[in-house]
C-alpha cells in the first residue's frame, strides 16, 4: 500500500499511509480511505453435497472455492450471490432462497495489494444438481462434495477454512 506516493490533490510526493486503511497529504488536507470490500460466498447444497468451484486464476489458481466475489456499488449482498452465479455458472438463483449464514473478515491479496474483506456466507439449497456453463477466466470445474471428503488445505481463502470448519461440523454425524 505505500506505492502510492503522490497526492492526488497537490500532486506532490507527499501522501503517507497509515498502515492500515488511509493515505493523508501532509501538505494538503487530502484523505484517501482503503475501507473494507464486502464480498460473498454460497454455499450451495444438495442433499449432502456442497458445490465448490476450482479457481482458475491467481489468487490461489487451482485451489476449491466457493462460488461468488465482491459486491459491487449499490448492489445487496443477495443480488451479488445472484449475479456471480450467474456469471460463473451460468445458473439462475431464487434469491428468497438464499439463508445467510454470518461472515468473517478476510484478506484478498490480488497482484502485490492486500484488500481487507467482509466475506458474507449464504446458504443455497437446490432440488437437483445442475449442469453448469463454466466462465473459465474464473473457474476450472465446479466439484460436488460431501462435507466429509472435503480437506479444508484444498480451500483458497482463509476465511473459509474457518466458516467451514464449524459449519462442517454441523452436518458430519
Amino acid at each position: 500500500m505505500s506505492a502510492l506516493r503522490y497526492c492526488m490533490k497537490c500532486g506532490r510526493e507527499t501522501l503517507q499511509w497509515d498502515g492500515e486503511k488511509k493515505w493523508s497529504c501532509s501538505e494538503c488536507d487530502f484523505s484517501l480511505f482503503h475501507n473494507v470490500a464486502g464480498a460473498v460466498a454460497v454455499l450451495i447444497k444438495y442433499n449432502d453435497e456442497i458445490l465448490f468451484t476450482r479457481r482458475s486464476q491467481e489468487p490461489m489458481k487451482g485451489k476449491l472455492d466457493l462460488p461468488g466475489g465482491f459486491v459491487d456499488p449499490k448492489e445487496s449482498a443477495e443480488v451479488t450471490c445472484v449475479r456471480e452465479i450467474s456469471e460463473e455458472l451460468s445458473y439462475n438463483i431464487d434469491p428468497s432462497g438464499l439463508k445467510h449464514l454470518g461472515s468473517l473478515p478476510n484478506v484478498y491479496h490480488y497482484n502485490g495489494t492486500d484488500y481487507n474483506t467482509l466475506d458474507l456466507f449464504y446458504e443455497y439449497a437446490t432440488d437437483q444438481k445442475f449442469d453448469v456453463e463454466l466462465d473459465l477466466a474464473e473457474v476450472s470445474e465446479t466439484v460436488w462434495l460431501k462435507p466429509e471428503n472435503l480437506d479444508l488445505e484444498d480451500l483458497a481463502f482463509e476465511s473459509q477454512k474457518l466458516f467451514l470448519s464449524g459449519y462442517l461440523k454441523h452436518l458430519i454425524k
